[in-house]
Formats: structure tokens, C-alpha cells, sequence
């Protein structure tokens, strides 16, 4: 296994230095020819995750843990617009991030640089395999993509399309490749490969990341899950509120993005908790509530501290009332996991405060949590959400797939 795997980080080592070298008009037409031959076989794509679906059925998989692994002709169609979006992104290599001159005449040049050998470790979704692939292309990095095996069909046919239409339009050999082993020992050893793999990126539930990063001896960018929240304001626009909380909620309540938790100012909570309560339960939505929130809905189930740090990825939510906006904050600091925490207020000092004071990686005024997301942001894809605070961020997209580096010019200076 060993062997395999370290065959698969040299060439892309060798992969790296020729992906390096191909401009921008190249790697746009690449990107191009992988959108072509991916949307030539989208029947295929279909076909090999219903034999993925039935056998994740067979496994017990229902409801939110079947649509994490579904792909519909409307996927691959979005992936294929994916694709073609970021192929007319601007190519962020080579980029002049900044240039000063000394005084004794040498001049410092930081430019933006590839990372070099990204290594791709994720769970259920098959959109992944082509969101990794596509901003690593872009960003000048070679790629090992190693997906979860109960979507091993998926995304290995997604792979193929995505390489072989690269390949013809002049992609590298191997600078994306698709890992074929399904043995755990695999990941174990991709995220050891120091000298071979430059950065591993673990997209997946909190079991996946953790076990990513104690094994790892490669850096690691992560997100460790997604404890979302939504703060009502005592000055919110409180029918905005209840639509922005069913969207945070109930859109896709099975991705790290969606509302787990809502806080609400005590003086609100009598006026907004019945009418959104009959609201949510309309939608299927489990409430959980501390003390306060169950004496205005008697019926409410009880949530206790666990439910604060809970990623439910369900039709469940968490309910708590709060005496001010500093008690909120208080909140999802001990909480909250740093990835998405939203205000509701037309205050602008309480937006401040909590935009100031919340520590996550993304903070929303006035709007779902949902848009937490690369293509939202305008990044064409993401490659993941870090909860992080060094290299990156919130959303991963091209400029997070980067580094740099300084080149300095001289005329025979000498340091005295």
C-alpha cells in the first residue's frame, strides 16, 4: 500500500512542476475540455451513483445521508457550468501581490505561487471531486483526490471525465489523480507523504477530520464542523427573521452551512418564538429549548449542553433566549465552532458589536447562513469552509490554493 501510495505522490510532484509552467489561456482551455467531457457523460455520471445509492440504501442510508451521496442530471449540469465558470476566472498566479524598493537599489518582489501537491480527503459528496479538481487546476496545483468509499462510483466516474477531457486539451499526466484504493489505510497514508503532498484538505464530518489530523504529518487545513447560529436581535425586522431562520434551516439542513442553533433577545421571544415554532414544525423541524423558550412553547423539547455543540445535519434546531446581544456573543464563543454566525438586527451598533466580537470565520447581517459558500461568493467553487485563522479562512476558493513567494533583484548588491 505504502509503495502505491508514494508512486502516486511522486508523480504528482512531477505533475506540479509541468502545472506550474502552463498559462492562463492553456489551463482555461484544460478547464474547458473537462466540461465537455463531463457533460458527454453525465449518463454515466447517473448511472454510477444509482448503483452507489442502492448500495448506500442496502447500508441503511436515509434521508439527509442519501442526498449528501445523490447526483441528478441537475448536478452534473451544475458542475459542468461550475467548471466553465471557473475556467474565465482571473488566474490568480504569477500575480504581483506586492513590490517595494530598498535603499540600497534591490527591489522585493512578492508574487503569488502554486502550493504545489494538493491532497483532497472527503466523505459524501461527489461535487467535491469536481470543485477539487477544477480549482487546483486553475491555481497551477497538481491534485490527489481521494474520496469516501460509499460514493467510490461517483466520483471515480467524475474523475475519469474530468481527466481525460483535461488530458486532451493538454492537462499534465497525473496532475489530477484519483486514488482507486477504498482501505482507510490509504488516507493514512496520502496525509503522511512529507517531501511528496504539500497540503491535505479534509472535507467530511468531525470523525474524518479528526482522524485526518492525528495522523497527518502534512499540513492541514480543516473545518471541524459547522455549529451554525442565528441571533434575533431585540431590534430585528422580526418577519424577516423567521424567513431568514427557515432558510438557514430547512434549505439543505444537511450541510455544514445550515442553522443548528437560534439564540433570540428576551424581549422579541414572546412575539417571534409561537408564530415561527408553528412555522418550522410546518416543515418538519424538531425544536429543542432551554428553560425560557419551553415556558413560551410548552411543548418544546428540552435541549441541554449538548445540543449547543451539536452539528444535528437534520431537521433540528436549537433554541435558546437571551438578555442581550453580548449574552449571544458570550454564546457562540463557547459553542459555536467558528464557521457561521448570523445577526438579525436593523441596530448597526449591534451589528458592529457582534460582527466585532463573534470569532468565526463568517459573519452574516441580515441573511442565511446558507450563502456561506465559494460559488456564492463569487469563487466559481470551494474546496471547503476553514474554520481556521492561519493561510485561510471561510471559503476556500483560489487565492486559498496559493502562496507565495519574494524575488529580489539586485545589481551585485553586498550586505556590509
Amino acid at each position: 500500500m505504502r509503495e502505491q501510495i508514494e508512486q502516486i505522490g511522486d508523480r504528482g510532484v512531477a505533475a506540479a512542476r509541468e502545472m506550474i509552467q502552463l498559462n492562463a489561456r492553456k489551463k482555461k482551455s484544460i478547464l474547458q475540455g473537462m466540461a465537455e467531457e463531463l457533460d458527454a457523460r453525465k449518463v454515466d455520471v447517473i448511472a454510477a451513483n444509482e448503483a452507489d445509492l442502492s448500495d448506500a440504501r442496502e447500508a441503511g442510508f436515509s434521508g439527509s445521508a442519501l442526498d449528501r451521496i445523490r447526483v441528478s442530471a441537475a448536478d452534473v449540469a451544475g458542475l459542468v457550468k461550475m467548471l466553465r465558470t471557473v475556467a474565465d476566472l482571473k488566474d490568480p498566479i504569477g500575480v504581483t501581490i506586492s513590490r517595494w524598493i530598498r535603499p540600497n537599489g534591490l527591489e522585493i518582489i512578492k508574487k503569488r505561487v502554486p502550493i504545489g501537491v494538493v491532497g483532497m480527503v472527503y466523505e459524501s459528496c461527489p461535487r467535491v471531486t469536481a470543485d477539487a479538481a477544477a480549482l487546483c487546476v486553475k491555481s497551477s496545483n497538481a491534485v490527489i483526490l481521494r474520496g469516501g468509499s460509499h460514493v467510490f462510483r461517483s466520483n471515480r466516474a467524475i474523475a475519469h471525465a474530468l481527466i481525460e477531457g483535461g488530458v486532451s486539451k493538454g492537462l499534465p499526466e497525473h496532475a489530477v489523480q484519483f486514488v482507486e484504493v477504498t482501505d482507510h489505510e490509504a488516507v493514512q497514508e496520502l496525509v503522511q507523504l512529507e517531501g511528496r503532498v504539500d497540503l491535505v484538505v479534509p472535507r467530511g464530518g468531525e470523525g474524518l477530520i479528526r482522524a485526518v489530523t492525528e495522523d497527518a504529518t502534512v499540513p492541514v487545513l480543516k473545518h471541524c464542523k459547522g455549529v451554525c447560529h442565528v441571533y434575533v436581535d431585540e431590534a430585528a425586522d422580526l418577519p424577516m427573521a423567521m424567513d431568514v431562520i427557515e432558510n438557514a434551516k430547512c434549505q439543505r439542513p444537511d450541510v455544514c452551512n445550515a442553522a443548528e442553533t437560534l439564540l433570540v433577545h428576551e424581549s422579541v421571544a414572546q412575539t417571534i418564538l409561537p408564530a415561527l415554532v408553528a412555522r418550522l414544525r410546518e416543515r418538519g423541524v424538531l425544536l429543542r429549548g432551554d428553560e425560557a423558550a419551553r415556558e413560551i412553547v410548552t411543548d418544546m423539547e428540552s435541549a441541554d449542553d449538548v445540543d449547543w455543540v451539536t452539528e444535528y445535519m437534520d431537521l433540528v434546531l436549537s433554541v435558546k433566549i437571551v438578555p442581550s446581544v453580548d449574552a449571544a456573543i458570550d454564546h457562540i464563543n463557547l459553542f459555536g465552532s467558528k464557521h457561521t454566525d448570523c445577526i438579525i438586527s436593523e441596530s448597526e451598533a449591534a451589528q458592529k458589536q457582534f460582527s466585532l466580537l463573534v470569532d468565526s470565520s463568517s459573519i452574516f447581517i441580515n441573511a442565511s447562513t446558507r450563502f456561506n459558500d465559494g460559488a456564492e461568493f463569487g469563487m466559481g467553487g470551494e474546496i471547503g469552509v476553514c474554520t481556521e485563522k492561519l493561510h485561510a479562512r471561510g471559503p476556500m476558493g483560489l487565492e486559498e490554493l496559493t502562496t507565495h513567494k519574494y524575488i529580489v533583484c539586485g545589481s551585485g548588491q553586498l550586505r556590509e
